[in-house]
């Protein structure tokens, strides 16, 4: 079984790159009206030179959950006894090796993270590829002869894939934003996170630690996908679209995959709470062992009178003898089995 989700993790990583680094496919050549002003807003330049820029996204989304599960791990696996973690234990190869339950916990969460985020990029990327929608920016770096195309005063439709005069790359960039990469991949990580602290941290840190985690990773990844809108890099739609695909992913992940973060250690309770807990569910125990013991007794002792009762009233009443000898007989049984 695990053999089978390396090979599925790494075909995911093999098709993510394929989508991002190749020229293996290519975006659909969507048309557009000349002059329209929605397509007509100014260059925003290359990547590099956004706010939030690829080099800073990329690091917090690859090694922010790294640092912060990681770290998550090693406080519960240092608060806890280690008895609760000796039952999780499990062999890996034979009787030679065994994995430390912390560190099997932080890959297994790990290793669902890696795998929602490259699939998050595939579904962006497939969305970019089969729609081929055109950035705000799109007419400043496409860069038509409106003059050929016959639409100077009118608003023309031009659906030619040779329209466009400016640099390829550049128009092959402003075909890909719906939806958009930056910001599925940002709140994909924000919910996923907040999800795992809300589930292992809890209120255990503080009642508003967590929520103010929480919410300050959600609100972050808001933010960059309205930077990009503020920008001209994408449109309202292409934000909304990307972050509905990268929160989707990671509720899907975390309630039906890793199921909430379940199977890990409680809580230590306070010793009163401890204490009062172990003599309810001993009250309750004995109390169950009580009712099941008389209604044993009572099923063992029940049959018996109903026999007798039963042999009493199923006698002739034949002559004198007859009934005195039965009733010595019954008086004989009935002794003999209640």
């Amino acid at each position: 079984m695990l053999y089978f989700q390396v090979v599925i993790l790494a075909a995911t990583v093999m098709l993510a790159y394929y989508c991002e680094f190749t020229d293996t496919f290519s975006p659909a050549q969507q048309g557009f009206i000349c002059r329209d002003p929605t397509l007509a807003k100014p260059d925003p330049g290359p990547e590099q030179g956004s706010l939030i820029q690829p080099v800073i996204l990329y690091s917090v989304v690859g090694g922010l959950p790294v640092v912060l599960i990681s770290s998550v791990e090693l406080v519960i696996f240092l608060l806890h006894s280690n008895s609760l973690y000796d039952q999780d234990k499990i062999v890996v190869m034979d009787d030679c090796c065994y994995v430390n339950p912390m560190v099997r916990r932080t890959f297994r969460f790990l290793g669902v993270y890696v795998f929602g985020l490259f699939s998050t990029d595939i579904f962006v990327n497939a969305g970019q590829l089969v729609t081929g929608s055109l950035a705000p920016y799109f007419l400043s770096v496409c860069q038509p002869n409106y003059t050929a195309l016959s639409c100077q005063d009118t608003a023309y439709f031009v659906s030619l894939s040779d329209a466009c005069t400016g640099d390829p790359d550049d128009v092959m960039r402003a075909r890909k934003t719906f939806p958009s990469k930056e910001a599925a991949l940002s709140l994909y990580t924000a919910v996923y996170l907040a999800m795992y602290i809300t589930s292992c941290v809890g209120s255990s840190a503080g009642r508003l630690t967590g929520p103010l985690l929480s919410m300050s990773l959600v609100g972050l990844a808001v933010l960059t996908g309205i930077n990009r809108v503020a920008e001209y890099r994408n449109h309202w739609s292409d934000i909304i679209a990307g972050q509905v695909i990268g929160g989707a992913i990671a509720v899907f992940l975390v309630v039906f995959v890793v199921q909430y973060f379940k199977k890990r250690p409680g809580l230590p309770q306070s010793p009163s709470d401890d204490g009062t807990a172990n003599t309810d569910e001993a009250s309750l125990q004995m109390n169950h062992t009580m009712a099941t013991s008389v209604k044993f007794v009572a099923t063992q002792r029940a049959p018996p009178i109903y026999t007798c009762l039963w042999v009493v009233s199923s006698f002739p009443r034949d002559s004198a003898e007859a009934q005195t000898a039965s009733s010595s007989r019954v008086s004989n049984t009935c002794t003999s089995n209640c």
